[in-house]
């Protein structure tokens, strides 16, 4: 059984985001050795999957984000993969990840950080322009930061936490 669900564990209607909710008589009932994260991932007999997702009117789920990747910006929520998609449609990117950083007066700001294609060139006002051409405004990235690598673990995944923590500093 799976639901897209709110904070109070009520189904979101059509269209509203929440998060993917399994329950199964087949599904894990724990973590390993790890009981803080078991009573983090379930509820009541419910795994949280820390997806976020909105569902249509025939049941059909479409994953927006991570949980841990939604941004809270002057009190909006911002999908993260939303701006990398439309980041990832300059022709110069490489790569791209949106991540949120503190800021005083946004709670968060998206902060967008790119590693460009060999040879090319971009500047961070060029990303920014791009974006309001296709973002509603608070969902722009407040700052652009050029890398030439982003971190990834073994298997290729790009580590967001690792970015958080080296540019929150």
């Amino acid at each position: 059984e799976t639901r897209v669900v709110n904070d109070d564990m009520l189904d979101v209607k059509v269209g509203e985001v929440g998060e993917i909710v399994h329950r199964s008589p087949q599904l894990l009932t724990g973590y390993f050795e790890d009981p803080v994260r078991t009573a983090e991932a379930f509820e009541g007999g419910w795994f949280h999957s820390g997806d976020l997702a909105t569902i249509d009117e025939e049941g059909h789920i479409t994953i927006v984000d991570r949980k841990k990747d939604m941004i809270n910006t002057g009190g909006e929520n911002v999908a993260s993969r939303e701006v990398e998609e439309c980041i990832y449609l300059m022709p110069e990117i490489a790569e791209v990840a949106v991540i949120a950083l503190p800021h005083p007066q946004w709670i968060e700001a998206v902060t967008a950080i790119v590693t460009l294609k060999e040879g090319q060139n971009t500047t961070e006002e060029a990303v920014i322009k791009h974006c309001r051409g296709h973002l509603a405004g608070y969902k722009t990235p407040k700052r652009v930061i050029f890398q030439h690598s982003l971190p990834k673990n073994p298997s290729g995944k790009l580590l967001k936490r690792e970015l958080r923590a080296s540019f929150a500093k």
